[in-house]
């Protein structure tokens, strides 16, 4: 296979022996990713710019303080943050105070009232703003997008790689299938970038490969569990030890469990 520089994560993670050559591949953009965030970027107004809006969600909010390379980084990181996001929610909520008051003072007869009535109130439109607002922090996360974005260009490289590269190909064949996130990425994929022949080629192929390594996962696990009964404890283990590990990956994708 003729290497190019854009293939060579994803030909590195087909190499590996696993359940989903995807979680190796997302694995190791993430804790790049990581680093990244707590190194580079702080020096980078565009990137400082998109943490302050963006921030973190909890899983790599946790994977940057459990690296103790750079709290102080973190630390600013999250300052301008809360201070962004403190100033937007008094913001709202300073607009509102006086239409608030208001509501809070009508007494329990026009509340009742109101709840009869279609019309919304400002109370309730505050509240619904700032759900809104909180909503938007719960779900943005400048890794996370990152994450979206350079894991759709590499589910491009593989189409590329499996139609243009019969080695590619064979390799592709040769593995264990995906976990079913990156099983439903790849399927939904097909539509942005396979044309419709391709599109059946690619899913008859990658259908047959995953069914049947579901079926080889969940016999290991099935054989893990018989192997607690008496009857079978001079019976070999197989590929079994690991089966309860291996099927956990491959049902929610990557996972650190040893």
């Amino acid at each position: 296979m003729k290497e190019k520089i854009y293939t060579l994560p994803v030909t590195d993670a087909f190499a590996v022996e696993c359940e989903c050559p995807l979680c190796v591949l997302e694995k190791k953009l993430e804790e790049e990713s990581v680093e990244y965030a707590l190194g580079p970027a702080l020096m980078e107004p565009d990137k400082r710019q998109e943490t302050n809006e963006l921030g973190f969600c909890r899983t790599h909010f946790e994977a940057m303080y459990n690296k103790q390379s750079n709290r102080l980084g973190l630390a600013l990181m999250i300052d301008t943050f809360l201070q962004e996001k403190n100033k937007a929610m008094k913001k709202l909520y300073d607009s509102k105070a006086e239409a608030l008051n208001k509501d809070a003072s009508t007494g329990l007869v026009k509340n009742l009232s109101n709840k009869l009535s279609s019309k919304q109130t400002d109370t309730e439109k505050l509240v619904a703003e700032l759900v809104s607002q909180l909503d938007n922090i719960e779900k943005s996360c400048a890794i996370c997008r990152k994450l979206e974005h350079t894991m759709d260009r590499y589910i491009d490289v593989v189409f590329h790689l499996y139609f243009k590269e019969p080695e590619f190909r064979e390799k592709f064949h040769s593995k264990k299938g995906f976990c079913l996130k990156h099983l439903k990425q790849l399927l939904s994929s097909t539509k942005k970038y396979l044309n419709a022949n391709e599109t059946a080629i690619f899913t008859k192929n990658l259908m047959e490969l995953q069914l049947a390594n579901m079926d080889r996962i969940e016999k290991e696990v099935d054989w893990f569990t018989k192997k607690f009964d008496y009857r079978y404890n001079d019976a070999p283990w197989g590929n079994s030890k690991d089966a309860v590990i291996r099927s956990i990956q491959k049902i929610r994708g990557n996972s650190d469990l040893k």
